[in-house]
């Protein structure tokens, strides 16, 4: 056996490299690893997403999801204060630009009551008030949303991880686990590695891993490509982060306007369905993920509900006029010419085999693992309180082991 460790967490974003960073914390005695694949931290979608510290509005009120980014947003202003990290908060627009939209957004108002979450609704003129550059018939305005730039806050706290002992090493895919009564076995491409525990906070790769030892048999990720566009236009400044009212039966936020914290501007995402995992380039495709997607029952079951949604991204993809037209609602300024490309992201998102898609965080666990299944937006937003979640489950296993 090349290395042995107490704890392993596979997965360098920011969910497993904030769970490494609070395990190391809670056992500062035992050896702790952490493994990623990349060269770097935060290559996949901690480091392709709008990067927005969301208030938690739109979960659904007892949800991991709104208990988790309500406190994340909290933690996460706290952690950037105390490390002088650049961030934001600019507060957030729900613009509504007709009677149904009016409609989705008093309901969102309610909801953000419930989940004592404090916004103001706004009129037309109020609105124009705030974002000149803005047209709707009403917004709710969320004054707590902010905006970070993730890469950095997660490099920060793995720092932090590694300065309390830890060891994260890099350039290590996970191949295969076994999992015996006393421990787990790790090969990666170089070695194999043994841990009494193991967290798999995998992203785009979680149902792979889970697979590994046996879990993940009734979902699958699905990717969705997520394409942002940067504002070249300098007279076109923006105060807050304008987004439109979500369709509430998709788990999709709609191409709002983002102003980030190094001073550009980005108009996204869509939701292009993925046939690649890892699809960053114009080249989105692989033969071995579309091959699994297209064995996945789930698919077929979620494409034939969303087929038109799904035909209409598609088109918003191959034409940028197209593509400009969902910003055009709320922005009539912005113009295919005033936008140039961005790098894309990939959503992971949980879909199970009847075709339900998870809407929440999800983990499954075995005798000496536990693992993030699902964990979109908002888990960049929550990656401290799902860290501090995921050591409290596993401090409750381990004593027992």
């Amino acid at each position: 056996m090349d290395k042995q460790f107490d704890f392993v967490i596979v997965g360098g974003g920011i969910v497993g490299v904030s769970t490494a960073w609070q395990l190391q914390q809670a056992y500062p005695n035992k050896s702790i690893a952490l493994l990623e694949k990349e060269t770097q931290l935060a290559q996949h979608q901690t480091g392709h997403n709008s990067g927005v510290i969301h208030a938690g509005i739109y979960y659904q009120p007892g949800s991991l999801k709104a208990k988790f980014c309500k406190q994340g947003l909290l933690k996460t202003i706290a952690f950037c204060q105390q490390k002088k990290l650049p961030y934001k908060q600019i507060g957030k627009l729900l613009v509504a630009t007709n009677a149904l939209e009016l409609q989705r957004m008093l309901a969102l108002e309610e909801r953000a009551a419930e989940l004592g979450i404090e916004v103001e609704l706004l009129d037309k003129q109020q609105l124009l008030a705030r974002e000149p550059n803005v047209n709707g018939i009403g917004a709710l305005f969320v004054k707590d949303t902010g905006i970070v730039d993730y890469v950095a806050l997660c490099q920060s706290m793995a720092d932090e991880f590694e300065q309390l002992g830890g060891s994260i090493i890099y350039q290590s895919p996970v191949t295969a686990m076994r999992e015996s009564k006393d421990n787990i076995t790790l090969d990666t491409n170089t070695e194999s590695i043994e841990a009494s525990y193991v967290i798999c906070c995998g992203g785009l790769m979680a149902d792979r891993l889970a697979k590994m030892l046996g879990l993940g048999k009734d979902f699958q990720i699905v990717p969705y490509r997520g394409e942002y566009y940067r504002l070249d236009d300098p007279s076109l400044t923006f105060n807050h982060l304008v987004y439109p009212i979500p369709d509430p039966e998709l788990p999709f936020l709609g191409v709002h306007i983002t102003p980030m914290v190094d001073g550009t501007i980005t108009v996204g995402p869509n939701a292009v369905q993925g046939w690649k995992r890892e699809g960053y380039g114009r080249c989105n495709f692989s033969v071995q993920d579309t091959a699994e997607l297209l064995r996945f029952p789930g698919f077929w079951k979620v494409a034939s509900k969303h087929w038109m949604q799904g035909a209409t991204e598609f088109k918003n993809s191959l034409f940028k006029s197209e593509y400009t037209k969902l910003v055009q609602k709320y922005c009539d300024q912005i113009t295919p010419s005033k936008l140039s490309t961005y790098p894309a992201g990939i959503r992971a998102q949980a879909v199970k085999s009847d075709g339900t898609l998870v809407h929440d965080f999800l983990f499954e666990a075995s005798r000496r693992s536990l693992h993030v299944c699902n964990a979109p937006s908002p888990a960049a937003t929550s990656a401290m309180p799902i860290g501090e979640y995921i050591v409290q489950q596993v401090t409750e296993k381990y004593s027992t082991l």
